[in-house]
């Protein structure tokens, strides 16, 4: 498959190849004072405490709250304030760096202000031009069959968990196959989150995973 480098919204990880192995046993404990911040600026506890509902229900609860003036916005002004895309993008890029941690995708804690290792672009939407105004009101039906996949492989990856912590505990990193495959999977998350509730963009995600 050709590599979406055009799509309008990016994530890369740079990838971690020797693990500090306190810091994966003690993971969850770690994470949890960088992401009650993360809880009260997404107004809901389910994107810690609910791994699973990484995929579809972490982007609800996240930007769930958003979507709606969005929507209301692009049909009937035809506006996309560059203020509103800004807080976005930033809260976009902190909740995938707190993910990122926890899924034991690096080793740096996440910070509130520095990307880090991830990287994460997001293009500003010309709404008048680039928008279809009536689309928004469609774009979470016509993102089912990408929504369906999402909560498939967060489900898997919940039941493997583990599995993978235990792995990335005795060989001290994440085996770059697996770091591949999970990175891909929220890149691919980002892409539908940017299509279906974002709303930056009218171009259908592709399935494909890689950049």
């Amino acid at each position: 498959m050709a590599e979406n480098t055009n799509y309008p919204a990016q994530l890369s990880i740079k990838y971690n190849d020797k693990s500090n192995r306190i810091t994966v046993f003690f993971r969850l404990l770690l994470i949890l004072p960088i992401a009650i911040i993360l809880v009260f600026l997404a107004g809901t506890m389910n994107e810690i405490y609910d791994p699973h509902t990484l995929n579809i229900s972490d982007t609800i609860n996240i930007f769930g709250l958003l979507f709606f003036p969005i929507m209301l916005m692009i049909v009937f002004r035809q506006k996309y304030p560059k203020w509103w895309f800004d807080w976005i993008y930033e809260l976009t890029k902190f909740s995938n760096r707190v993910w990122a941690y926890l899924m034991l995708l690096t080793d740096k804690y996440p910070a509130t202000d520095d990307e880090q290792d991830v990287q994460i672009i997001l293009e500003y939407p010309d709404a008048k031009n680039d928008l279809n105004r009536y689309l928004p009101l469609v774009k979470w039906l016509l993102a089912i069959p990408h929504i369906l996949i999402l909560i498939i492989f967060g489900i898997i990856a919940v039941l493997l968990s583990p599995i993978i912590w235990l792995i990335v505990l005795i060989i001290g990193k994440m085996p770059e196959q697996l770091f591949e495959l999970f990175s891909g999977y929220m890149r691919y998350n980002l892409r539908v989150s940017a299509y279906a509730f974002l709303l930056i963009t009218d171009k259908y995600p592709s399935f494909n995973w890689k950049k």
